[in-house]
């Protein structure tokens, strides 16, 4: 069969992209920017690139083409589909449909770290010998590709519940059939889908409706919207962790170092085993204790899953070390919420309490960019002592007038990343701790930075 992707560059339709190769399909497809790295590792694969959305590339006519959610009406090839009733359908349902279908699915979801909690579930699996299929919408590093179709009945999928597609408003993770589901949190976000917090608790109770009777679902207890999901109905095994101290949960941690970098996995009060890794902060530690619940689920002893953690490799730009340069400590982070912003100033001030600790920003996000949280932008800030946001154009609101209700920090604003290169090499001091925050490439921020730094300070 021929599968034409639009939008194949996107870390969903790259993954889609490789599985169907995986099964022997001929795939091709196109976006807007053709460009590394998801470019050159669908390249490898054998599959056509087309840049841009010309007719030309229905030519010859695939026998299905995959759509992915960037892609409105209007598009060109989008457009040319739906005229020539071309056979068409989204990324979740393609997958569902021609592999899902026969997997035993272990399903990741939550606001924040998704993609860490699925690289832990699928590398605890891989530790195993079991040889999961997986489908992660970031490189998970003890894996090297965003995707593959596996060897064993299970995959591993990052439940994203952002929509489908142009004509399936519908979330991701309704596609996916989970039989163990992980919700490891939920806040507003996706401020162009959803227009409250109530609009994606009622989504998530749609994905509870979705496992079986026998299945199993591992929730944050932590979290009050997520009770709220549950209490609407759940026909499921229910297991509760909670990663807060003298917590009272069926998973529970306790951790023994100031950052979270050592701890312990309890199950019904018991010790199962301890974890000792280059991570860092409570977050990543409450991510780990649902990954290894989710294992427990599908036969893995916890402390089988704490050995396998402890070489686990965090995907990349996950709160990511790129190095320590002319005295400067660079980290790259994929933050695009005020709560997964928090998360990340509060591990790296644990990590680091007495250094300067800098934040770049790039709000890029289209929650971010409408302002939807702006009072909690301001308070999650407040953890640094030195902020520069780049003020983009297509922002709705003016980052100089963010209210940081923290009289110790001081906020910059940039219009470019040619002046926030500028302002770093200029006011930087030795020991200072510089996180690069941004769900998008920063205008490729992060490599050049690190090359500026190599050179001179």
């Amino acid at each position: 069969m021929h599968v034409h992707i639009l939008g194949i560059c996107g870390s969903f339709m790259g993954g889609i992209a490789a599985i169907a190769k995986s099964l022997g399909h001929k795939v091709t497809g196109s976006d807007a920017n053709v460009y590394p790295p998801m470019s050159t590792q669908l390249e490898a694969l054998g599959i056509m690139l087309t840049e841009g959305y010309d007719e030309a590339q229905f030519s010859p006519a695939p026998d299905i083409v995959v759509i992915g959610n960037a892609m409105s009406r209007g598009n060109p090839a989008v457009e040319y589909v739906l005229n020539r009733n071309l056979p068409y359908t989204s990324g979740p349902q393609w997958l569902l449909d021609n592999l899902l279908k026969d997997r035993w699915v272990i399903g990741i979801a939550g606001t924040h770290g998704k993609t860490t909690t699925s690289s832990m579930v699928a590398w605890i699996l891989e530790h195993a010998g079991l040889k999961p299929g997986y489908l992660i919408g970031g490189v998970p590093e003890n894996f090297g590709v965003s995707a593959r179709v596996g060897d064993c009945p299970f995959f591993v999928i990052e439940a994203d519940e952002y929509d489908s597609a142009f004509f399936d408003k519908r979330p991701k993770f309704v596609h996916y059939h989970p039989h163990v589901a992980i919700l490891n949190n939920l806040e507003f976000d996706h401020g162009d889908i959803y227009s409250s917090v109530e609009d994606i608790i009622r989504q998530f109770h749609y994905l509870v409706r979705t496992v079986s009777a026998n299945g199993t679902l591992i929730v944050n207890q932590a979290d009050t919207n997520l009770a709220r999901a549950i209490e609407m109905g759940c026909w499921s095994q229910l297991e509760w962790f909670d990663a807060r101290a003298d917590a009272d949960a069926l998973w529970t941690v306790c951790p023994q170092t100031r950052d979270c970098s050592e701890f312990s996995v309890c199950y019904q009060g018991n010790t199962e085993g301890q974890i000792v890794w280059p991570l860092f902060g409570q977050h990543n530690m409450a991510n780990a204790l649902s990954a290894i619940a989710a294992a427990n689920a599908v036969g893995v002893k916890p402390a089988d899953a704490c050995t396998a953690l402890s070489s686990f490799i965090p995907p990349q730009r996950r709160l990511q070390h790129l190095g320590d340069h002319n005295g400067l400590s660079v980290y790259d982070d994929f933050a695009h919420h005020p709560t997964a912003i928090t998360a990340t100033l509060d591990a790296l001030r644990q990590k680091h309490p007495q250094q300067c600790l800098m934040v770049v920003l790039e709000a890029r996000s289209n929650t971010m960019k409408l302002g939807h949280h702006l009072g909690q932008l301001g308070q999650a800030l407040s953890a640094a002592d030195r902020v520069i946001i780049w003020r983009r154009p297509d922002l709705t609101w003016e980052p100089a007038e963010l209210a940081i209700p923290n009289d110790s920090t001081t906020l910059e604003v940039c219009n470019s990343v040619e002046d926030i290169l500028g302002l770093v090499h200029t006011t930087t001091r030795p020991g200072d701790q510089i996180v690069l925050m941004s769900n998008g490439d920063f205008d490729g921020l992060a490599a050049r930075l690190i090359n500026q730094l190599s050179v001179a300070h």
